[in-house]
């Protein structure tokens, strides 16, 4: 996979397979999971992920924690889908990742006309979905 954009890289506590899993099921695309074992990994249980990819219309990595490192929490950020489909999938995407996750903002109509709402799945993802008027149907 190759981006001319920053691609979120999300360090799981063990999730990082039912994450992307997930993140398939709701957006498509094609996964593609190594574990630690693929790479002849030791640092980590053979099973876990070591390197995980979405790629499709939300593409993102994901890997399952090791040693030191920390897994993904956040505050003041938010994985921005603004336009990133037609209003009809971006309301699917916003259901879906509302199951099992909090609704932080729902979506709806603003008085300025756009439409956007905001989730934090499952994972602890926190996205920010919505669309124009006049976007395509």
């Amino acid at each position: 996979m190759s981006s001319t954009a920053p691609v979120p890289y999300l360090l799981l506590p063990g999730t990082a397979r039912a994450a992307l899993t997930r993140y398939r099921e709701v957006f498509g695309g094609e996964l593609a999971l190594h574990t630690y074992a693929d790479f002849s990994r030791t640092d980590g249980p053979a099973d876990r992920i070591a390197h995980g990819v979405l790629s499709g219309p939300v593409s993102l990595f994901a890997a399952d924690t090791s040693g030191s490192d920390v897994p993904f929490q956040a505050e003041g950020l938010l994985m921005s889908l603004l336009g990133a489909a037609a209003p009809d999938e971006l309301h699917r995407w916003f259901d879906a990742l509302s199951e099992g996750g909090t609704v932080l903002d729902p979506l709806q109509q603003r008085p300025w006309g756009a439409t956007d709402g905001q989730v934090r799945d499952a994972h602890g993802v926190t996205w920010l979905i919505g669309y124009e008027p006049g976007d395509a149907v």
